[in-house]
């Protein structure tokens, strides 16, 4: 499970870029109880979320030449400069050269080599998201590739993750994986094949996440009534939670999932 640890590796941030920051900051805190508030006159356009007072993410506009408007997860890494190095050397590819963020942090942007993006986060003043896995926040983060295996060696080298594979039945492989330093109870995402008939239906490398919710039915309808778009569910998993995903009314895709308590 995440954990505001942020131990190397883990996931200790997330941002939307969105072409319309304002509605899009309508869009969550309508959707879960979050309140927005703008980094200032001198962070580009850049605002965080909060819930009771802790940041669950944030939001900024689009500034990369043709992207498109997603979640990014950022994994915290106690060298950035380091980290880029690493991402080369394993076949990835840096688009955003490590940089500081006033005194808050060094940050930058990759590309793995099946063409799924993520950041990283080095701390400074800023350590991380204030709350994961309660109701509302970032609960888990999950890998869509072309290519588990090579997916696999790669953040294996970058951040010496541990991956377990689980087989879920019909062929379809679902892989956990957590820190090198993480315990029993570190899983903190997954990394899933796309199969043809996900990218049959236009389904590209990328990261998702889950936020946690308490009422997966009633989350989904009031998504729908504030402009957003179901593309899976909602459905029970046994052992897992009832989950669902969506896109936001700007297309950026998340999910949400009630999770099963454990027996």
């Amino acid at each position: 499970m995440l954990t505001t640890d942020f131990v190397a590796g883990s996931p200790n941030w997330i941002d939307l870029g969105s072409p319309d920051t304002e509605a899009s900051a309508t869009f969550y805190t309508s959707l879960f109880g979050w309140e927005y508030q703008s980094a200032g006159p001198d962070s580009g356009g850049y605002g965080f979320f909060t819930l009771d007072g802790k940041s669950v993410g944030a939001v900024g506009p689009l500034f990369e030449e043709g992207a498109r408007s997603a979640w990014t997860v950022y994994f915290n890494t106690p060298d950035a400069d380091d980290t880029a190095k690493a991402v080369e050397a394993a076949g990835g590819t840096v688009r955003v050269p490590p940089a500081d963020v006033f005194s808050e942090g060094r940050m930058a942007a990759f590309t793995d080599p099946t063409g799924a993006e993520f950041a990283v986060w080095q701390p400074g003043d800023t350590k991380g998201l204030g709350a994961v896995t309660s109701v509302n926040t970032l609960a888990w983060t999950e890998l869509y590739t072309s290519d588990a295996a090579v997916a696999k060696r790669f953040y294996a080298d970058v951040f010496g993750w541990v991956a377990t594979d689980n087989d879920m039945g019909g062929g379809m492989i679902y892989t956990t994986v957590k820190p090198a330093t993480g315990g029993d109870t570190a899983d903190q995402g997954g990394v899933m094949q796309i199969s043809p008939e996900m990218a049959a239906a236009g389904l590209t490398p990328r990261w998702g996440i889950y936020f946690e919710v308490a009422d997966c039915d009633a989350t989904v309808a009031k998504a729908v009534e504030l402009g957003g778009t179901v593309l899976m569910g909602p459905e029970t998993m046994e052992n897992v939670g009832r989950l669902a995903q969506m896109l936001d009314p700007h297309g950026a895709s998340f999910a949400v999932i009630a999770s099963a308590m454990p027996s």
